[in-house]
Parts: structure tokens; sequence; C-alpha cells
């Protein structure tokens, strides 16, 4: 019912929402007229425009990365979808002289938003590297005839696609930026390479604001997920997809569970960006207002995830710590953080993250205790907050230079 419940109000405020635009284009093409006593036009007009954009709903995001500049050369971009699976897809960025470049897998979150999240991150990569994403699939529109999806499955995804695209001109595997939450799967899928001495396994590993050992620096995500037995999960935020998606009959945790929780943490600032965006659009200042309204229009596009993946997850890094303490199991086999020892690791924290707190990615390095330290790097962002971390100017002139560094050190290894 809880999934079904949250559709009908959806529905409803979808066509409150339409209804609303329409009145605010209405007083916006009359404001100059008798409408506009006291100037109450636009401010009526902003206020329906907020409000209409904050309910209507929102699909998968498109990347738009049309092209991409190298040397003054503006060079048409072209999407390929490849190495399909059941629950995401590998998506090549391609153009002119691109296969020429080092190859860059980013493993982006299954965390109730689309890859598109790392629209600025594909975008910063594209003149340097060969760039592949992790494209996953919202889990409520896969049959259930498509299997399961759990972090073990997240793991093999990796693999699999890795093997995939191949090797380098050096013979060894892509490099591999895992963003936020796949840094686990991610430093995973290293080691178990590393281990069975797999010719493909990445030559860089870079994770950025990943929860490698969620007990450095708890955040308030920490907290959520530890203060609740792993029971009143199951019972309380996993629900059933209706019959009228794909995926019917699948049990999910949806995606709008996760935007509200995401909203709650800083509601305070979600409520200020939500008056600039009214207080821009009273201005005339459209420039500003489309600003805000891109963001929430990435931000507010989410999807489900399979139930036993949201569990595992929480349970095994969460929860338990399992990584860290050298207890991970993958398909029967303990995963051994020591094994890797040729693959250079670069962990990159944001000072402000409120998500991953300092210390969390950075364990990373501690707990590869067969890697040289000429092979780890760490690189704390100041002033910088877990979005930052992948998007927006501090993204693309402060950090990205340093992986870009790392990676041109390491190319050799």
């Amino acid at each position: 019912m809880l999934y079904t419940g949250y559709d009908i109000q959806r529905g409803w405020l979808a066509g409150a929402g339409w209804i609303a635009q329409k009145q605010a284009d209405f007083l916006n093409n009359f404001a100059s007229g008798p409408f506009s006593y006291g100037g109450l036009a636009p401010i009526a007009a902003s206020a329906l425009d907020v409000f209409a954009h904050s309910v209507m709903p929102r699909g998968k995001p498109a990347f738009g990365l049309d092209f991409v500049d190298i040397g003054g050369k503006h060079l048409p971009v072209t999407e390929v979808n490849e190495a399909r699976k059941p629950f995401g897809q590998l998506k090549h960025f391609t153009y002119e002289g691109s296969s020429e470049k080092p190859r860059l897998l980013i493993c982006a979150p299954m965390s109730g938003h689309f890859a598109t999240l790392l629209r600025g991150t594909v975008e910063r990569m594209l003149p340097v590297y060969d760039v592949y994403i992790t494209d996953w699939k919202d889990a409520r529109d896969v049959p259930l005839t498509g299997g399961g999806f759990d972090l073990e499955s997240y793991i093999d995804y990796l693999i699999e696609w890795l093997e995939f695209i191949g090797p380098d001109a050096g013979g060894r595997g892509a490099h591999m930026l895992a963003v936020c939450q796949p840094s686990v799967p991610a430093y995973a899928a290293a080691a178990i390479m590393s281990a069975n001495e797999h010719p493909l396994r990445p030559r860089t590993l870079t994770m950025m604001g990943g929860p490698i050992d969620t007990r450095e620096a708890p955040t308030a995500v920490n907290d959520h997920a530890t203060r609740r037995p792993h029971d009143w999960f199951v019972q309380n935020v996993i629900a059933t997809v209706p019959p009228y998606y794909k995926g019917s009959g699948r049990r999910v945790y949806p995606g709008f569970l996760q935007l509200s929780g995401f909203m709650s943490m800083n509601l305070g600032n979600h409520m200020i960006s939500h008056w600039s965006m009214f207080s821009d659009l009273v201005k005339g200042d459209g420039e500003g207002a489309d600003r805000h309204k891109e963001f929430y229009d990435e931000y507010r596009a989410v999807c489900d995830m399979t139930a036993e993946f949201y569990l595992q997850t929480v349970d095994t890094v969460f929860q338990r710590h399992l990584l860290p303490k050298g207890e991970f199991n993958y398909r029967g086999k303990l995963v051994d953080p020591g094994a890797i020892k040729d693959i250079a690791i670069l962990a990159i924290e944001g000072e402000r993250d409120d998500i991953s707190g300092l210390g969390q990615t950075k364990a990373a390095l501690t707990i590869a205790t067969g890697l040289p330290d000429s092979h780890k790097k760490y690189h704390m962002a100041p002033e910088v907050g877990h979005y930052g971390i992948f998007n927006g100017s501090k993204w693309r002139d402060k950090i990205a230079p340093v992986l870009e560094d790392w990676i041109a050190k390491n190319s050799g290894v």
C-alpha cells in the first residue's frame, strides 16, 4: 500500500502542478496589464511556478553531453549503450580520437538517483579519457524474470564490465573512479581481481566520498542506519512494486523514500534554495531561477533499488562494517584488501561532507596492507561538501587535476 498510496498522491499533485503552471503562464502573459495591479501578478506567478516545479513528476534525465572541446575543436559526442544486463548497462561516450585516450570506468552510485547525477563528473573527464559509466536501471522497471540484484551482483557487474572494456596499451585494465556508495563494491572488486591475479584488474582506483569505514566520523546517514535494528528496515522501508509497472511484485526500497530522507537532512538549505528560486522569478532573473530548476530536476529524479541490495548494504557497510574488519564475503570467500598490491589507490574526501565523513574513504588506504605507500594518495578538498566533490567549479578546477595527475603518474604501474 505504501507504493500505491504514494503514486496516488503524486498523481494528485501532478494535476495540481499542471494547473498551477498554466495559471503562472497566464499571469506572466498579462503581467503588464490590469493583472499587474499592485505588483501582485509577478509574485503570484512566481509562487505558482515554484509550486508546479516542485511537484511535477520526473523520469530518467538525459546526460545531454553532445559535444566536447578538444584543443579548440568542437567534437560531437555519441552515447553508446554497451554490455547490457538486467539491472544496468555500460554507457560509453565516444568522439573522434577518444579510443586513443586512457580508459576510465566511472562507477555511479546505486543510491536512489540515476547515473546522470554524475553528469558534471563525466563532462570534466571527457576531454582527457575514454569514458565509460555504469548506467543503472530503475528496479521497478526490471521484470522479476531479470532475477535479483544485491551487493555481490554489483561487484559481478564491475568485474564483467572491466573485462568488456578490455586491456589498455600496456595490457592492464581500465582506470576506475567510484563516487560515494560504489566505493565499497569497487574496492571489493579490485581486491578480488588482485587475489585472482586477473590481468584486467584496474590500473588505478580512485574513491571519492565513499563509505569504506563508516565508524570514522559518523554522519546523520550513518546514525540513521545504526540506531535501528536490521528488521526495522525490512518492515518499514521496503515496498512491493505495484502491478502497473514492469517490475510488478519486486521488493524494492523506493526512490521517493531516499529522496525524502536526503531532503529532510538539509531541509533548511532546500527551503532557502526554493526561496531563492522564487526571488529570482519575481525579479525576472530567469537565468538564476533556471540554475535552481536544473539542480532540482536532477535531484528529484529518483529510482528504486532492489530490497536485497539496499538491505545488504545497510547490514554490511553501515551496521557491521565488514570490509574494513576483513569479514566481507563474496560468493563464499573472504575479500582480502591486503591482496591489492599494484593498483594505485587515491582517496578523496570533502572537508564539509555530511554524508561520508572525513576518514571514511581514507580508511581504504589503511586496510590495503599489501600496497606500497608510493601507490597510495589521500586528498582532502577544503570547504567542499559531498556533492561538490564530483560536481561544480571546485571539482573541475581543484579536485579533477589531482585525479588526472595521479592517473598519469600511475599509468605505467
